[in-house]
């Protein structure tokens, strides 16, 4: 189990979050969505040890993370949205390099590198520079990097970023296969469709804080609303986007 107990950044006083709590069992997905600037990207921040929480615990397995950050943080795969990369590496060496770091025997590292290669249809330009990579590529070699070291918890940030078509499908059996082997997986998106579909549970933040937690069919039932979508809007204030986009074609057309 990985838990957030009142989790709170403060921004030379403003909040980025403020008392996030959540809890995340194995063999769940779990949706973490947001209006922009509502405070996903800081929580994903502090789980993956980039910035340190103002207050608050993260708790896994029962204990609190804090006592040893290093060694919890050998339990996770994080995919970030952009593919940041050493460009002058290839995809081979990036993933010999990320083996090595998370400890793996070279052995190992080989096989595991060379069949995740394979398997992302990234094999034949296993010796080119990542420079020379599309993103869709560079995200697959995050996606290979992230589980490398079969982490327990995984850490989504707009995963689908890139993927063309092929390898999206792929990257959602691949979800769906890890949360029924009892992985524990964060999923944060603005794809609202896609969290819909593959979630068990979602979060809803709004401001840097928590508005709704609940499974997408508890929330549907609750607002009667017939989609993740408008319940999103709901409890986000979302103005009305049919008249938004009304006015923007109105301001296109004006003379």
């Amino acid at each position: 189990m990985l838990e957030l107990r009142q989790l709170t950044k403060l921004y030379r006083g403003l909040p980025g979050v403020r008392n996030v709590s959540l809890r995340l069992a194995p063999g769940e997905i779990l949706g973490y969505v947001g209006p922009n600037g509502s405070g996903k990207s800081t929580t994903i921040k502090m789980l993956t040890g980039l910035i340190n929480p103002t207050s608050g615990h993260m708790f896994y397995r029962g204990e609190d993370v804090a006592k040893d950050f290093a060694g919890f943080k050998r339990h996770v795969g994080y995919i970030p949205e952009e593919p940041h990369l050493y460009a002058h590496l290839s995809g081979l060496e990036y993933l010999t390099l990320v083996g090595r770091l998370r400890g793996l025997e070279a052995r190992l590292l080989a096989k595991k590198a060379d069949a995740f290669l394979h398997l992302l249809d990234l094999h034949e330009s296993r010796f080119s520079p990542i420079a020379s990579y599309s993103k869709g590529m560079r995200q697959r070699v995050l996606i290979a990097a992230a589980l490398l070291a079969d982490p327990e918890v995984i850490i989504l940030d707009e995963p689908f970023s890139g993927l063309d078509v092929n390898a999206a499908l792929l990257f959602r059996r691949l979800l769906i296969e890890l949360a029924a082997s009892g992985r524990m997986i964060l999923f944060s998106s603005h794809v609202l469709e896609v969290v819909e579909k593959l979630c068990s549970q979602v979060v809803i933040l709004y401001r840097g804080e928590v508005v709704a937690q609940d499974s997408i069919a508890g929330l549907r039932d609750l607002l009667s609303l017939p989609s993740l979508v408008e319940v999103f809007a709901q409890l986000t204030n979302q103005q009305d986007q049919e008249a938004r986009a009304r006015e923007i074609v109105q301001v296109m057309a004006s003379r």
